[in-house]
């Protein structure tokens, strides 16, 4: 029966990554994608896929105990007059929790980061969030720093 339930959450999970895939795809706006580690509550693989100029999809793989799904919409904004490298986003999306029990939570995204010559990024962030399998009787809190590779789209 576990076995079962653990195959049902692993489909899952590759049908959310082909959708995020698949949408990213169309990123031809901005020049980059990025993909690397957050550091801070819990440990995870995290990715930004560019939708244009400004917004973006930002993915990230929690490895827990158990592992989640996360994937945010961010607004990337630069102070007027300010350093063109240094960005802040506020963003919103769904939390996919996978564990003994399949859970849904929504969450914010706050953050700050800033991107350097070289095809690194680094930044940190608050995820706030609530779940909504339990209507929403529990939140979560979640803030780390993170490193990305910068790929540079090919010209």
């Amino acid at each position: 029966m576990k076995y079962s339930k653990f195959n049902k959450q692993i489909k899952i999970c590759y049908v959310i990554l082909i959708l995020t895939l698949v949408f990213s795809n169309n990123a031809k706006a901005q020049s980059n994608w990025e993909a690397g580690v957050r550091i801070g509550n819990n440990f995870c693989i995290d990715a930004t896929f560019p939708l244009s100029k400004a917004p973006r999809l930002h993915t990230a793989f929690y490895i827990e105990n158990d592992f989640a799904l996360g994937t945010y919409f961010n607004w990337m904004f630069v102070l007027d007059g300010g350093n063109q490298r240094l960005k802040f986003y506020p963003g919103v999306g769904p939390e996919f929790y996978f564990g003994s029990d399949f859970n849904l939570g929504v969450a914010g995204d706050f953050g700050i980061e800033y991107s350097f010559e070289f095809p690194l990024t680094v930044g940190v962030d608050w995820r706030p969030g609530f779940m909504i399998t339990d209507s929403f009787s529990s939140y979560t809190v979640n803030w780390g720093i993170l490193a990305r590779f910068r790929f540079v789209k090919a010209k």
